[in-house]
């Protein structure tokens, strides 16, 4: 069986953030261009705080593309940190690197950060060594990587957007139908500081950062994930590790803050009689063509750990970002006494960003289960495979590519 593997290393303050993507079938065009935007995105949203002004990322192509294409073998994507060279000494692997004082460790953990228990995890002393690994700063490698995967869906036809539709107690009164990402205007998305196509929500939510910041306070929200134009079957309903509700779920879930995840409307679902909740089956007519459709998608593209050909709608509630100006009280892990939480450079609301973060998780989960299905170590061999399924697929009524 074909696997798709994405992996990530690099610190926050370390010289940068490195991706290796594995699996990706060769001849897929990339466009180094075309993943900086993603990372600019990352970059943006209001509430993003000083660290964003420091950072241009930029990806460079280590390994596996050449000339525009891939190779099929290994890709390696580096980001630098320019921020590193203000903390070269501080961050060198070297033991008796030369060019400063060596630092105080830090020893009072922050509430909501991975802090005491990295320290008990590893048996580690300075909270240096856990921070500067578990920081969002991460996921720069994570949607560098999520991007190549968007480009392999795109030749599929795949589609991946999220928006915004909560910032603390603001949340969008835009409409959604489950059906049709068309109803949604992604491009208002695109323009919009906290990436929502309600411009009077995303007003409004402007303002709660603002007294959030002046309060020295975060806030959390949710975002949401749209993915369409994928072929029912992908994934599978034999064992636990096939199922893609399963997979989607723990990819949003592993991106730092993310605490909750449901598919299309779960938690109203969960509210509602089967009759009024689950998605029926209707026929469907077209150009003298019949096959099995939908009305409905509260299922959110999935049913028994497989993906519909409905398009996939999922929800992320993402805390507020644990590190506030105003510190939180804490104990210092050293002397055990009470004190205050120590401040690191940090954001009001990261909920913009985090979306897109949320559309590389996606990106990654489907393509791998792209791959996994259809195989094939070029592109032209996969994309055949898709073709002959899919067209088995209306041949036989099961659905019709839209």
């Amino acid at each position: 069986m074909s696997h798709l593997r994405i992996t990530t290393a690099g610190e926050s303050h370390g010289p940068g953030e490195v991706c290796i993507v594995e699996g990706i079938p060769a001849g897929l065009e990339l466009d180094a261009s075309a993943i900086d935007r993603d990372l600019a995105r990352r970059q943006t949203g209001y509430g993003r705080g000083a660290r964003q002004a420091i950072e241009s990322d930029r990806c460079r192509f280590v390994a596996g593309v050449r000339r525009g294409r891939t190779l099929g073998t290994p890709m390696c994507i580096l980001v630098e940190n320019r921020d590193h060279a203000n903390w070269r000494h501080s961050m060198a692997p070297e033991a008796d690197a030369e060019g400063g004082d060596i630092p105080a460790p830090l020893t009072v953990p922050r509430p909501g950060h991975a802090d005491l228990a990295g320290l008990a995890k590893y048996g580690l002393k300075d909270i240096r060594d856990v921070l500067e690994r578990a920081s969002a700063r991460e996921t720069v490698a994570r949607v560098a990587g999520g991007s190549v995967c968007k480009a392999f869906l795109a030749e599929l036809g795949v589609r991946i957007q999220a928006r915004v539709i909560r910032i603390g107690a603001v949340a969008t009164h835009a409409g959604n139908d489950w059906v049709s990402p068309d109803s949604i205007d992604w491009d208002a998305v695109e323009a919009s500081p906290m990436g929502c196509d309600d411009q009077a929500a995303g007003a409004a939510m402007r303002e709660a950062v603002d007294r959030a910041r002046a309060d020295g306070d975060s806030l959390g929200g949710v975002f949401e994930v749209w993915c369409w134009g994928l072929c029912p079957g992908l994934g599978g309903y034999a064992t636990a590790a096939e199922r893609l509700d399963g997979r989607l779920m723990g990819a949003l879930g592993s991106i730092p803050a993310v605490k909750g995840v449901e598919m299309g409307p779960a938690f109203e679902n969960a509210a509602l009689p089967g009759s009024v909740v689950h998605d029926q089956f209707v026929v469907k007519v077209n150009d003298s063509a019949r096959w099995i459709g939908r009305e409905t998608n509260r299922a959110g593209g999935l049913e028994g750990g497989c993906s519909t050909g409905m398009p996939l709608v999922l929800r992320a509630a993402m805390k507020p970002i644990p590190t506030l100006t105003k510190a939180l009280p804490s104990v210092d892990i050293m002397s055990l006494e009470p004190t205050t939480a120590h401040v690191e450079r940090s954001d009001v609301t990261a909920v913009p960003s985090a979306r897109v973060v949320g559309e590389a998780m996606v990106a990654q989960v489907v393509a791998a289960a792209y791959v996994e299905k259809f195989g094939g170590d070029s592109m032209s061999a996969l994309k055949a495979a898709v073709l002959s399924y899919e067209t088995g697929l209306e041949e036989r009524g099961l659905w019709r590519r839209s």
